[in-house]
């Protein structure tokens, strides 16, 4: 294999499947983000499928088993008088008029999401999740590439979301949309595609849990609580979802502090391991992440799982249920 790829921040790998040795290059477009940094700066990903480079979707945009997903969602202020943290604002209208070429878009409230509670973006029942995947041509056989614009946490809300009903094919798009925009990339604005699929969700890999359990670890020396939000929420300086503060021993890694801030792409693995380890987060542990619904969250769990920590949920409903119920304990510094 050409050395230069190395230096780029493409890693070897050897594998043995049925005595046969062979060196792959890893993988299908991925490579460390840092890929310009020297190799002993970086860290190897842990699933390095689950990322993908801008480069490789363009190769790939008519793979027949690729299905590309726009999962964009803004936050908007709440109106006045309302008690809501935010106004939520389908991603549709930006969709439509451009994406990457092929892309369907899923509407993570108002599809992926349990419109049965006061509560915004919990998890749905596995039918109505598998209904939805259907519906947009996602199969047991398909690969899916999911990105967003505004952030990559809203598609990495729906690739821990895949997780937990069995589907391990998904990746991320690194840098989102902003960076497929930014170098200039062909975008559509024709309607999706994609044929009817046949989803199966398996549920049950616990990677969602709820206050009860998220309680119970505050006394659990074997369980970590990682907050996502930033410091001034964490602090106590901000109360935009109720009380002000953060569910007490938990400790403060910021989803923001995990993106480069100029590309938008993955900040690189060593410094978010540091950073994880500066807050005390072991893999020894288990870990439990939050933030003010569960979205943002997801991101941190992504870097997490990329890093080699095995053991880890988010708590759905964060801090917008957590700082709204006076039953449960808070703090604040």
């Amino acid at each position: 294999m050409d050395n230069r790829l190395c230096q780029e921040g493409y890693s070897r790998k050897t594998w043995n499947a049925t005595g046969v040795t062979a060196t792959i290059l890893l993988s299908l477009g991925n490579r460390p983000v840092g890929g310009k940094k020297k190799m002993q700066q970086s860290v190897a990903f842990h699933d390095p499928n689950a990322l993908v480079q801008t480069e490789w979707l363009a190769a790939h945009l008519d793979d027949p088993e690729l299905r590309i997903l726009d999962c964009t969602t803004h936050l908007r202020p709440a109106q006045p008088g309302t008690k809501a943290p935010y106004m939520i604002v389908s991603g549709r209208a930006d969709y439509d008029a451009a994406h990457v070429p092929g892309a369907g878009f899923l509407d993570l409230q108002g599809e992926l999401s349990d419109n049965s509670v006061k509560l915004r973006f919990m998890l749905p029942r596995a039918e109505d999740f598998a209904a939805a995947m259907s519906r947009h041509g996602v199969g047991d056989g398909s690969r899916i590439v999911l990105y967003s614009a505004g952030g990559i946490m809203w598609a990495t809300r729906v690739w821990w979301m895949l997780r937990e009903f069995g589907f391990t094919n998904a990746a991320i798009l690194d840098g989102g949309w902003e960076k497929w925009k930014a170098e200039d990339r062909p975008v559509s604005s024709e309607p999706c595609r994609y044929a009817p699929a046949v989803f199966s969700a398996r549920p049950g890999a616990g990677l969602f849990v709820g206050k009860d359990r998220v309680r119970a670890a505050i006394e659990d020396p074997e369980t970590v609580t990682v907050n996502a939000l930033p410091p001034g929420f964490h602090s106590g300086k901000g109360g935009r979802y109720g009380r002000p503060g953060r569910i007490p021993g938990s400790v403060n890694v910021p989803y923001e502090a995990l993106i480069d801030s100029q590309t938008r792409t993955l900040a690189p693995l060593a410094q978010a391991s540091a950073k994880f380890t500066a807050a005390g987060v072991d893999k020894s542990k288990n870990v439990i992440c939050y933030c003010g619904g569960g979205i943002a969250a997801t991101l941190d769990l992504f870097v997490l799982h990329q890093l080699g920590y095995r053991n880890l949920s988010v708590y759905d409903a964060s801090m917008s249920e957590w700082a709204t119920d006076e039953s449960l304990p808070i703090e604040t510094d």
